[in-house]
């Protein structure tokens, strides 16, 4: 790249995060990942938070990666097992953690929501750097007016706000908008699905209830697909990019959900590096 400004989009694809989910086959995956990449770990009703310290505790042994683990609010019990938690982080020297509500349609225990655990690991104390959910599109099952009042209450508490996938740039671009006009200003990665298989796309998404904007994606990517048998998100890097370079709208970077096929997603990410190269320079 010759000398000169380098174009936003090409700084925030340099420095992505990698959402990873505990699963079996996911090892020989890793090889792929960027070195000092940030890593985070989710956390499902199906799989359990041991799961996620599990693979959170490989991950900082393996020592090239910054670590950051989900914890879900419906899946924890009770202030004790938050304390724990909190113990066990220090323990791991991790700084960081992505707190959500969760998937789980009920509570296991105290913790009905992202708020009620962020409100309990204040008053039990920490010094971690915190992230919270953001949903362009509804909840699977919280009601819209419910998650835009829980951003004003997370704010108190978070560092960082990742947002939920939307196939529509233009969606997601209102959203961020809307969610400054109302006066939260922590730092957005907009998350973004990777280069995945188009079938485990279609699927996980309707599980997560943002079915809707998928038409998008079906229309923008159907051609690719069809030659690549995979789902290449690059129309809505390309359709946010004024987003990402209003500095109004503080857009810290991008949350790459791999679905644990990092390779294919690792190397779409370098593609469009050099795209984006090319064209500045």
């Amino acid at each position: 790249m010759a000398d000169g400004p380098v174009h936003p989009v090409f700084a925030s694809l340099a420095r992505p995060r990698f959402e990873v989910v505990p699963m079996k086959g996911l090892e020989q995956q890793l090889a792929y990942l960027p070195e000092r990449a940030t890593v985070t770990v989710t956390s499902s009703p199906a799989r359990g938070i041991d799961a996620t310290l599990a693979l959170t505790e490989l991950l900082v042994r393996d020592g090239r990666f910054r670590v950051v683990p989900h914890i879900a609010a419906r899946l924890i019990r009770d202030r004790a097992q938050v304390g724990r938690l909190l113990r066990h982080l220090a323990v791991l020297r991790l700084d960081e953690v992505f707190v959500v509500a969760g998937d789980a349609p009920a509570p296991a225990g105290d913790f009905a929501g992202a708020v009620d655990l962020l409100r309990a690991m204040a008053d039990i104390g920490h010094d971690l750097r915190i992230g919270v959910t953001g949903y362009p599109e509804s909840h699977a099952f919280i009601p819209d007016d419910t998650t835009i009042r829980a951003m004003t209450d997370k704010q108190a508490f978070a560092s960082y706000i990742v947002s939920q996938i939307c196939f529509d740039p233009r969606v997601t671009a209102s959203w961020i908008a809307a969610v400054r006009a109302r006066g939260t200003h922590l730092p957005i990665y907009i998350g973004l699905p990777g280069a995945v298989d188009l079938a485990k796309l279609v699927r996980v998404s309707l599980r997560v209830g943002i079915g809707d904007s998928l038409k998008f994606a079906r229309r923008q990517s159907g051609a690719v697909a069809r030659v690549v048998g995979g789902y290449r998100p690059d129309h809505l890097v390309d359709g946010l990019a004024g987003t990402v370079a209003d500095p109004a709208m503080n857009v810290a970077g991008w949350h790459l959900f791999t679905f644990n096929d990092i390779r294919s997603t690792e190397a779409w990410r370098q593609q469009l590096l050099a795209r984006y190269a090319r064209n500045t320079a």
